[in-house]
Order: C-alpha cells, then sequence, then structure tokens
C-alpha cells in the first residue's frame, strides 16, 4: 500500500531526469472536513492540491506557493496555497452543480496562476496561462512550457478519500563541446537523452489511478521504469495547516473601514467572519471591534468559537 501525506523523490541515475511522488489521505480529508463540493468540484480540486504539492517540490522558496484557477464557469474560483513545509490549504467555489469534468468548461475557460511569494523579498514571481486542456495535468504542461520552459509532465487523480501524483521533469544540462552532455556518472549523448526522455513519458502514460492511489512508491516506480536505474529519497511529510488567524481577520476588517462594521454590528450585534478554507469562525463584538480602530489596538481580544 501507498504511505499517506507523503511526498517522495526519485532520479534517474543516467539520465537528468528527476519526478516527485505525492500521496495525501487524511490531509485531504482534513481540507475537505468542511465542504461539501460536489465530486466534479473535489477532484478536480483534490487534483490541483497534489499537484501544487508537486510543484512546491520542484522549487527552492521561503514562503507561499499558490495555484489559482479563475473563470466565469460553474467553478469560477479554485485557490490552493503550500507552504515551502509542504503544509497546505484549498478551497473552490461554484456557482451551480456542473455536469462536466472538463476543466476547461468547468471554470468557463479561464485562465490558471501560479505565484510564488518569499518571505522578506519586495517583489513575487507569477505566471498566468489560459487553461489549454480538459485536464489540471495537460495545463500544467502548458504552463511550464510557456512560463517554465522546462519540460514537465503530471499525472493526477483523486476521490474523496485521497488525493496522489507523479510528476517528471527534464533538467538543464550543459553541452560539453564534443556534444556529449553530463549526467549521471558519465557522459550521455544528447539523442541517447532525448529518447529516454520521451520513453519515460510514454511508459508514466501507462499509470492507471488506482496504482497511484495504491501501490508503494517502490513498486510503483519499479512497474514503471524497470529499464532505469532509479534512486528513491526519504519521504517527507504532507499535512494541512490553515493560515487563518483572528490578527489577520482583524487586519481584513481594519480594510473594511469602521463605518462598514459599525453597520454591520447595528444589525446583528457582532460581526463574524468564517474561514473559507477550515471553517473556523471568528466573532468580534462592539467593545471588540472599536479596538480595532483605535491607535496601538490589536485584534486579539474577545472570542474565538
Amino acid at each position: 500500500m501507498a504511505e499517506v501525506d507523503t511526498l517522495r523523490r526519485f532520479v534517474f541515475e543516467r539520465y537528468p531526469f528527476r519526478g516527485q511522488l505525492v500521496h495525501l489521505g487524511p490531509a485531504w480529508a482534513a481540507m475537505m472536513e468542511h465542504h461539501d463540493y460536489p465530486p466534479q468540484v473535489r477532484d478536480t480540486l483534490g487534483e490541483a492540491v497534489a499537484a501544487t504539492a508537486l510543484l512546491a517540490s520542484t522549487l527552492k522558496f521561503q514562503g507561499l506557493l499558490a495555484l489559482q484557477l479563475r473563470g466565469e464557469g460553474p467553478m469560477h474560483l479554485m485557490l490552493v496555497e503550500c507552504t515551502e513545509g509542504l503544509a497546505m490549504r484549498a478551497v473552490a467555489r461554484f456557482r451551480e452543480v456542473p455536469d462536466t469534468r472538463d476543466l476547461r468548461e468547468l471554470s468557463g475557460y479561464g485562465t490558471l496562476t501560479v505565484t510564488v511569494e518569499n518571505e522578506g523579498a519586495s517583489n513575487r514571481y507569477q505566471g498566468i496561462v489560459p487553461l489549454a486542456g480538459g485536464s489540471m495535468s495537460e495545463c500544467l504542461r502548458e504552463y511550464f512550457e510557456s512560463s517554465e520552459q522546462l519540460p514537465t509532465r503530471l499525472w493526477l487523480r483523486a476521490d474523496g478519500t485521497s488525493a496522489s501524483g507523479l510528476l517528471l521533469q527534464r533538467l538543464p544540462v550543459s553541452a560539453r563541446p564534443t556534444g556529449v552532455t553530463e549526467s549521471g556518472r558519465g557522459g550521455v549523448a544528447e539523442d541517447e537523452i532525448e529518447d529516454a526522455w520521451r520513453r519515460v513519458q510514454l511508459v508514466a502514460d501507462t499509470v492507471t489511478a488506482d496504482e497511484l492511489a495504491q501501490l508503494d512508491d517502490r513498486d510503483l516506480l519499479r512497474r514503471l521504469f524497470a529499464e532505469d536505474d532509479v534512486r528513491m529519497f526519504q519521504s517527507v511529510p504532507t499535512y494541512f495547516r490553515c493560515r487563518c488567524s483572528r490578527a489577520r481577520v482583524g487586519n481584513m476588517l481594519r480594510a473594511l473601514g469602521r463605518e462598514e462594521v459599525d453597520s454591520v454590528l447595528a444589525e446583528f450585534g457582532q460581526v463574524e467572519v468564517r474561514c473559507e478554507f477550515c471553517s473556523r469562525a471568528y466573532r468580534f463584538d462592539a467593545v471588540d471591534a472599536a479596538a480595532l480602530f483605535v491607535p496601538g489596538g490589536d485584534a486579539h481580544g474577545g472570542g474565538v468559537h
């Protein structure tokens, strides 16, 4: 059986290829605990969660990676966030129950945005591409080709209990004057690398959803890449963690302005803000709200329910 809530890296010893495998079980269930999505939305979001973990594992950053889909279709927003430590949260919004699993139709032919924010850095990286395929893996393949110019393939699956994914990536290498490329323990001709890259993609295309969900990583890699010398690394944990806090909500209320907050207080007697990711409710009474707009006041007072 596959490990759950883990991500494992592997490399091909002879070729400049690397890969990752991710399996989410309880972490995925925790993300869905307070949501009741139609299967089409839920499974698409699960594939995006697996994909975001895989993407984060290919980057060096200290902060947050966000994968966001926006459009005018039935599922008009989807957002997955992942830290450098693979702490994740996810949410989707839909107007009506969709009757398709085609990502372009689900979103209304929207756009896919990948954002990387590094802590302490004044700028952030952002890549935006139109949805170029009917699945998350197809759209991300287009993203890598147009934005990263790094050949990358993903295979993704998700259901109500788990989400899994496989990523393969061809790394850039420097060519020798002889036309031979440094890779692994010795030089490998460029045409051999090209043939091997085509072959490993074709082999990976044979992976089934059940294999991704159920097979142990070693067994899966042995099944797919029996011809290659593949080295696996120690798996690392993935988990659900929401980044919401009372301070963040207080800052949001300050941004709305005192007049807006006072109008909600007058109508309901309190201001309640519920996190869309984890469904945690933050309540502010009149005293709490007033403190938000006092110079030097903080948002930590009052109860959290």
